[in-house]
């Protein structure tokens, strides 16, 4: 039975609820940010659940409770600022946390901040800890220094094809007790220099929006795909797994992330993994979705090798050398002003 967790979007998209609740059978839980939290997308403070700013997001809410579903609540943002280690933060994680866990589920928090996970621990002995895939842990080691903090831990992307990488950690997991998981429809660039700059604005985007700015970011990625030839190199430089090669890694893992808060058809997204195939643009699946910066040209998720990610599962990394990432997509991208 396949295990995903499914993200709230953060502007409501219709019918995505529903469609969570008719295949809530593959859904282990949702997870989603609210408040005046740092979170891992743009806009976490779009609603306030206690504030009732959103009142159809209570009721969605609501209604996944109603359908069994559980919660699992991100404070997942990259900085905390002056405010990480306060008494006046702890205080309001506190009674948020609370107030969700005696109207809702919530059985998990994600956090990049062991501190917070350590709060957690300390004051909700019946809710589990899990390490942000913001937080980048891809070692025994790494998962280790945080044992006594987290109850489990999100593989660092790129080692989404790593199988190497995948049983060691699902190994170590297994004789610690932790749990493990992965985020499968990642579109970010594999070790991305500005990742974590990227997420350092996010988490500041509300103050850095009040700011006579003198740039703008969206990230390099935008500007790297759009130089000439890039899209050749997509598969290469990303982590992401297509709904078909779900079956290859989920046996080693408790539950597969679906990245659904920002993508603009997150019931397409839901749909593709359920079902295990689609017939589209690949890059439709992913957040970030980067297929405008491809137009005309798209690659196309039907013409992907079938053994493309069990190959690369296993083989030896030596991608400076080597071709075959860059010969898949060649072969599967369409010029739609050639058809």
């Amino acid at each position: 039975m396949k295990s995903f967790t499914v993200g709230l979007p953060l502007k409501r998209k219709s019918g995505f609820i529903e469609n969570i609740i008719t295949h809530r059978e593959y859904i282990s839980e949702i997870y989603f940010s609210y408040g005046e939290f740092a979170s891992g997308r743009s806009h976490a403070s779009e609603f306030d659940l206690f504030h009732q700013k959103d009142q159809q997001t209570k009721d969605d809410l609501e209604a996944l409770h109603g359908a069994g579903i559980a919660f699992n609540v991100l404070f997942n943002g990259n900085c905390f600022g002056a405010e990480s280690l306060s008494y006046s933060l702890f205080n309001r994680i506190g009674m948020t946390v609370e107030g969700l866990s005696e109207k809702y589920n919530v059985t998990s928090v994600t956090t990049t901040s062991p501190v917070i996970a350590r709060f957690i621990k300390e004051n909700f002995s019946n809710i589990k800890t899990r390490a942000s895939v913001n937080m980048e842990i891809g070692t025994t080691e790494g998962f280790d220094y945080l044992s006594d903090v987290f109850d489990g831990y999100y593989i660092k992307r790129e080692f989404n094809r790593n199988l190497k990488r995948i049983k060691t950690a699902r190994n170590w997991c297994d004789a610690h007790g932790k749990e493990l998981f992965c985020l499968a429809n990642s579109g970010c660039l594999n070790f991305c220099s500005a990742h974590t700059f990227h997420d350092n604005l996010v988490a500041h985007e509300t103050e850095i929006g009040k700011m006579d700015n003198a740039y703008g970011f969206d990230g390099i990625c935008h500007k790297y795909l759009k130089r000439e030839g890039s899209i050749s190199e997509y598969l290469r430089v990303t982590n992401f797994i297509r709904p078909e090669d779900i079956p290859l890694i989920s046996e080693y893992f408790d539950g597969i992330k679906l990245a659904t808060r920002s993508n603009s058809d997150p019931s397409c997204i839901l749909d593709a993994y359920i079902k295990g195939s689609y017939n589209g643009a690949v890059t439709s699946l992913l957040e970030p979705d980067h297929s405008g910066l491809f137009y005309p040209k798209l690659i196309d998720n039907r013409r992907i090798d079938p053994c493309f990610t069990k190959t690369v599962l296993s083989c030896p990394k030596q991608c400076d050398s080597c071709g075959y990432c860059k010969d898949v997509t060649n072969k599967s991208i369409i010029d739609l002003e050639e058809i």
